[in-house]
This record gives structure tokens, sequence and C-alpha cells, in this order.
């Protein structure tokens, strides 16, 4: 399911219209993006959680030269599924 797809089936289900339906999810994806950005924690539960975490520089190796390289400090998103979706995939 794409963005579109979720907007739509959305849009059927709770009877709004499409146009409110996308400002809804836009919105939503947006206030997540920005507290993630911000080092926040996202809990939804039943759903997951969403959390920042911070990558510390390390050095790896190139797989084809074996060349040792650096890889610089990162910060990434990682999820943990709540008991809910896991028992939902599971089925």
């Amino acid at each position: 399911m794409n963005k579109t797809e979720l907007i739509q089936q959305t849009a059927t289900q709770t009877g709004l219209s499409r146009r409110d339906t996308e400002l809804a999810i836009n919105t939503a994806l947006t206030l997540m993006t920005q507290a993630l950005a911000d080092g926040d924690k996202i809990q939804l539960v039943g759903f997951g959680a969403f959390e920042p975490k911070e990558r510390a520089a390390r050095t790896a190796r190139n797989p084809r030269t074996l060349e040792p390289i650096s890889l610089p400090a990162s910060r990434s998103v990682s999820f943990r599924p709540g008991k809910a979706l896991k028992d939902a995939v599971a089925r």
C-alpha cells in the first residue's frame, strides 16, 4: 500500500472527503517527522514505537577491496512493533 492508496481507503472507511483525509494524514506525518527530528520518541499504543537512534562513527570494510573505510556518526529512526501489530501480522 502506498500513500495514495492509504488516503483513498481511509477516506472511504471514514466517510470524510479525500481532500480532508489527505490533509489529516499529511499533517500527522509532518508532526511525526518533526518530533523525531527533535529527538522525541513517538509511541502509538497497539501499533508500535518510533525512536531516533544515534550511530557512532566507526570503521568498516569495503567487501570488494577489503580496504577499511571510515563511516561518520549518523542519526536514524528505529521502529519497534507493538504486540497488537505483531499478533495481526503473525496470523
